[in-house]
């Protein structure tokens, strides 16, 4: 991994006096796997359309994933702006991209969540688009073959010079880092080969395609990696243990 990732002994409990500062990016890491006692009260502070949401979903768990990650959303952004969880009102972006409605605080939060399986975390800045992604590396037969569908004609040249070993966590390094820029701008999945990112040993992601934004690479979990975009540079990052 790049020397700017951040490895999974980073996480911090969270502060009494939490303060987000202009140049600071928190990420969150959160576990969604928790009892089911804890998810029936997590329910009541989600919204009509979110509860219609987490009914939707066909397995149980991954309605009470969806339920732990949504809620856990609305207590960190509550958090930063001192405003109850339940109270908060989203607004979405033509693609989905959930937005703080301006009546709390749209204009002073900018954030983003991912999950995958039982983990998700949240990215939340001050004043500039954010994004961030989050994958297990689980094998894939085919890699080469999507790396040939989704990658830039460079990128897929790489990704074949690699050793075997190497491929599978790549492949995920550069979903990761593309899919965060795409939230982050609110882009959709379609535009994914059109973004090109530079991963060089040693050397932290770069984003090929529009040099205005940064890439942060990190490894919350064993077995996990995990991308942030964000518009601008010179940003300090502070990693958080949700609890």
């Amino acid at each position: 991994m790049s020397k700017s990732t951040v490895m999974n002994d980073t996480w911090r409990p969270v502060p009494a006096n939490l303060t987000l500062l202009q140049d600071e990016i928190h990420v969150w890491r959160i576990n969604l796997d928790i009892p089911e006692e804890r998810v029936q009260q997590l329910l009541e502070t989600l919204s009509t359309d979110e509860v219609a949401r987490a009914d939707r979903f066909y397995k149980e768990q991954h309605r009470q994933r969806f339920i732990a990650g949504r809620a856990t959303l609305r207590s960190i952004l509550g958090r930063y702006l001192d405003i109850e969880p339940q109270k908060l009102e989203f607004c979405y972006e033509p693609l989905g991209k959930p937005v703080l409605a301006e009546t709390c605080g749209g204009n002073q939060l900018h954030f983003n969540l991912s999950h995958s399986q039982d983990l998700a975390l949240c990215a939340v800045n001050r004043d500039r688009p954010i994004g961030i992604d989050l994958e297990y590396i689980s094998p894939i037969s085919d890699v080469l073959n999507l790396a040939k569908q989704f990658f830039s004609p460079k990128e897929y040249s790489i990704m074949r010079s690699l050793p075997p070993h190497q491929k599978q966590q790549t492949f995920f390094r550069y979903w990761t880092c593309k899919e965060a820029y795409l939230k982050a701008t609110g882009a959709g999945l379609a535009q994914l080969q059109e973004i090109e990112i530079n991963l060089s040993p040693g050397e932290s992601a770069k984003l090929k395609t529009d040099s205005n934004w940064s890439l942060l690479e990190l490894v919350p979990q064993r077995n996990a990696v995990a991308a942030v975009a964000i518009k601008g540079s010179g940003f300090s990052l502070k990693c958080w243990q949700y609890s």
